[in-house]
């Protein structure tokens, strides 16, 4: 038999699938505040496009990440944008960007009239983060199926909406799938920078992709948190979105390998609080299915998950924590 053809990895060559918050209940809180939309677009796109202007192989995908879609918005590869870049070519995939952006944001909340999200409104409604990881994790396996060299994947999630709860199985999944699939999440938050030990550029197969996180919302966000963790991604909570631009071309330009040179904020601590299975709020204590570990904030006669019977007096609650 022959031996199976190995992976090569570009140390120095990136792919980047950008994951941008568009949820409009958050962003129209945010108008009268320090970042409208339109002045957080003027920096993430410059950031885009420097991006494809530090190597020329370097490939950047965007996807929206809506109240009730998600969808690809921009992708590199298919503009030709990895091998020509110019001032024409940048100012074409800013405008190409907007235009997309604008279709998505109308068929987004076209989807939202009628819906339960709608109808209680308010910038406590979270965006759907489980449905962006689940496209870009795909791409990002699509990609590595495609040939024998591969750049370094990393996922960066720009988020600004609140958790959703009622996600967090879906997120979880999602993170532990690019823990096993060599893939790298990053989170930017407002105030602190969580980094963590890095691949090696020549990556074994089912190694971790990191998640780099960017949280430009007033909280930090749990999910982020755990991802970047766990996955050995950076997180971010600018302190002055004004300076939001910097704040991305300072920490999450550099690709993984130079990553491990560089000075990065050193992690200030993770929010590992699980949600309830029956309420899907977030709690600090609460009971476990010694079966199928599923997690609750009262006592349960029966598990709703496997159907389990803890029909038993109730013994004292154990802390619930992820490690």
């Amino acid at each position: 038999m022959t031996a199976a053809q190995s992976k090569l990895y570009s140390d120095d060559v990136s792919l980047i699938v950008v994951l941008l918050d568009t949820n409009p209940f958050f962003w129209a809180a945010s108008t009268s505040g320090n970042l409208p939309f339109s002045n957080f677009l003027n920096q993430v796109i410059p950031f885009l496009n420097s991006l494809l202007l530090l190597n020329q192989h370097n490939q950047v995908v965007l996807i929206a990440t809506g109240v009730n879609s998600c969808d690809y918005i921009y992708d590199s590869a298919e503009a030709g944008g990895r091998n020509s870049i110019d001032a024409a070519n940048v100012a074409a995939i800013s405008s190409t960007i907007l235009n997309r952006l604008e279709n998505f944001v109308t068929k987004d909340a076209r989807l939202a009239k009628g819906s339960d999200k709608a109808a209680a409104g308010g910038n406590g409604i979270s965006s759907l983060l489980s449905g962006s990881l689940s496209i870009a994790l795909c791409y990002i396996q699509r990609v590595f199926r495609s040939g024998a060299r591969h750049p370094e994947p990393r996922i960066l999630c720009l988020q600004g909406s609140p958790d959703g709860p009622e996600q967090y199985v879906a997120v979880m999944n999602a993170i532990f799938s690019a823990q096993r699939s060599m893939l790298a999440m990053d989170g930017c938050g407002d105030a602190s920078v969580q980094k963590i030990i890095l691949p090696s550029p020549f990556l074994p197969p089912f190694a971790m992709v990191p998640i780099d996180s960017c949280i430009v919302g007033p909280q930090h966000s749990a999910f982020l948190q755990q991802a970047s963790y766990i996955t050995g991604g950076v997180y971010l909570k600018p302190q002055h979105l004004d300076g939001l631009f910097q704040y991305l071309a300072a920490v999450f330009a550099s690709d993984l390998q130079s990553r491990s040179f560089l000075r990065l904020p050193k992690p200030v601590g993770v929010d590992f609080r699980a949600s309830c299975f029956c309420h899907k709020k977030t709690i600090d204590m609460g009971y476990v299915c010694s079966v199928c570990l599923s997690i609750f904030c009262k006592h349960q006669k029966m598990c709703s998950t496997c159907g389990s019977d803890l029909n038993q007096s109730p013994p004292d609650s154990t802390r619930v924590s992820r490690s």
